[in-house]
């Protein structure tokens, strides 16, 4: 788990206590020697980033990923990603250098169409009923240890109904926590599945994260925040079913495709 001990002093009495935070620390993600982005983020399931990023930003698929390597350097984490000499090759043609900061989804983007870029019509038969709704949110709310320890990571999961959540991953970003979600159900087997499930976040919800979702495949997005308005937009135009606010089946709120939902 992602988390170093410090100590504090409680405010009402002055007592020393024991705090677990979220640890956060500078990745830079390269390709093939070349660095496309530095984020903050927590330094686990650091392959399970590279894949989901590799495919969430356009870059390689993950039979184009040739190797992952991590490797702990002065000022943080150096996620090494070799390619494919054809994903290699396309990758020179449009290699940027981004810097940003967590939180930031579209860092390093160069043109207005590229940030606002054309999504994918998102197929797939996954229809979330009320009480799949509920149950989904209930598994994630049990499953986030690390916010459990530190209160300040997001979390993103996948549940399929009939089976439940299965998967799980959490970072201090938002997005950092998609891509690794991403990641992982890709390491696990399930891409042939994700028209069959849901992409639940703990956060709000902006465009970068319907992208995401959109490239992914996922065909519902159910958050426990609101939405911006372009988030909606952009999920109407990719046809995934967006429900925020949804911390129960009662309160939440359909925002895009309501026919996948019910």
């Amino acid at each position: 788990m992602s988390v170093i001990g410090v100590r504090a002093n409680r405010l009402s009495d002055g007592a020393d206590i024991a705090v677990d935070l979220a640890e956060e620390t500078a990745i830079a993600i390269t390709y093939d020697g070349t660095t496309q982005a530095v984020l903050m983020g927590s330094p686990a399931d650091l392959e399970d980033f590279a894949y989901g990023f590799s495919l969430t930003e356009g870059i390689a698929t993950p039979d184009e990923i040739d190797a992952v390597a991590p490797e702990q350097v002065e000022n943080g984490i150096d996620l090494r990603v070799w390619l494919k000499p054809e994903a290699g090759q396309r990758y020179l043609g449009r290699r940027r250098r981004t810097v940003g900061p967590v939180g930031c989804g579209l860092c390093g983007v160069e043109t207005l169409a590229a940030a606002m870029r054309a999504l994918p019509q998102v197929s797939g038969a996954c229809r979330i009923s009320a009480d799949a709704l509920d149950t989904a949110v209930a598994a994630m709310d049990e499953g986030q240890a690390l916010r459990d320890a530190t209160g300040a990571t997001h979390g993103a999961g996948f549940f399929l109904p009939g089976e439940g959540l299965v998967a799980l991953r959490e970072d201090v970003g938002r997005h950092n926590a998609l891509d690794k979600l991403a990641g992982a159900l890709l390491r696990a087997g399930y891409g042939p599945r994700i028209g069959d499930g849901a992409v639940v976040m703990t956060s709000r919800i902006s465009v970068d994260l319907v992208q995401k979702t959109a490239i992914l495949g996922a065909p519902v997005l159910i958050a426990l925040a609101a939405p911006t308005s372009a988030a909606v937009s952009a999920a109407q135009g990719a046809g995934i079913g967006l429900a925020a606010r949804a911390r129960s089946s009662e309160r939440a709120e359909i925002y895009a495709r309501p026919d996948r939902f019910g």
